[in-house]
């Protein structure tokens, strides 16, 4: 199996790369944090352009097929730039809806996913939805239901305030029965792997601001960074990152072949990512010193978004016992 990336891999890491910096990713972010989903909508329509969402659509309709490798390179360009908006969870809709089939709403909404011109969050085993007022549409999946729904209810309070959370409302029926069960679980497993991928590309970005503070910050004239237990929490942090990375890789060319470990597989990577970004955050947040707790530092837009992200379809606890079910 090569877990090694292609050189077209990478050529597409690196074009999202250039565009997602030159983006302004921190004044997105807050602008979004606010409510104020203008400047989020044009890295939108750019992150589409560069045919993001249509990796996770078929031809049919307009989209490229459905490329979990390819996906989970883009969100991990994603996580580096904190990319805010319910990207995972559109994602997963265009997932859910294709294995579901579901007649006129499939039609309706997957070429406009493929093209950037919707926004759909999907809720599943969450009593919230992520943007739902910034939304075109809201699925949400109870049991073996799905309904559209039609409302929702106050902001809910988030530690990664450009997560904004809804309970959703009201709402029509769409489909019922097996399939949507069988749906719902495709859905969830590409909704792990690019979470996954988000929370591996966060730990990089963390990562790589300290080790750019710790040898610019100076303690009895001599950079911070030289000192031995400094050192030995970047390492750490490095390591756990090194060893996520082959895990999402290895999980999302199982998710491609349609391989029967691929659930297991996505739920391993989504616990060692999630558990690499977040350490790398509190690596981050103790070494920038009384200046990490400031919500000023533009850093804090990675630092909020770690343990959410771990958290995030599925706790470590839940992705653990995913696991060992096998």
């Amino acid at each position: 199996m090569r877990f090694l990336l292609s050189d077209e891999q990478r050529e597409f890491a690196r074009s999202l790369d250039g565009m997602l910096g030159a983006s302004g990713p921190p004044a997105v972010a807050r602008a979004w944090a606010a409510g104020e989903y203008g400047p989020g909508r044009d890295l939108w329509t750019r992150i589409a352009e560069a045919g993001v969402f249509g990796l996770a659509v078929s031809a049919r309709h307009g989209g490229m097929g459905q490329l979990p490798a390819e996906l989970a390179v883009a969100f991990h360009e994603v996580g580096r730039h904190a990319v805010p908006g319910p990207l995972v969870e559109t994602v997963a809709a265009a997932a859910f809806l294709e294995r579901l089939g579901a007649g006129a709403a499939a039609g309706e909404w997957l070429p406009r996913i493929a093209a950037g011109e919707a926004m759909v969050s999907l809720c599943a085993g969450d009593p919230y939805a992520l943007d739902a007022d910034a939304a075109d549409a809201v699925l949400v999946v109870e049991g073996d239901t799905v309904r559209h729904t039609d409302g929702h209810g106050p902001l809910q309070a988030s530690l990664d305030p450009a997560r904004r959370l809804f309970r959703p409302v009201g709402g029509t029926v769409l489909a019922r029965g097996p399939a949507v069960a069988a749906a719902t679980a495709h859905a969830l497993d590409l909704a792990r792997l690019t979470t996954a991928a988000q929370s591996l590309g966060l730990g990089r970005a963390l990562l790589a601001a300290t080790v750019s503070y710790v040898t610019q910050r100076t303690q009895f004239q001599v950079p911070i960074g030289s000192f031995q237990a400094v050192k030995h929490r970047l390492a750490d942090a490095l390591i756990g990152l090194e060893f996520a990375q082959p895990l999402v890789h290895g999980a999302a060319l199982a998710l491609a072949a349609g391989e029967p470990s691929a659930g297991r597989e996505v739920a391993a990577a989504k616990v060692a990512a999630g558990e690499a970004g977040y350490a790398a955050a509190r690596t981050a947040l103790q070494l920038h010193g009384a200046l990490g707790y400031t919500a000023e530092l533009d850093l804090s837009l990675w630092i909020r978004k770690a343990r959410p992200l771990r958290d995030a379809w599925g706790t470590p606890a839940d992705c653990r016992r995913r696991v060992l079910a096998a």
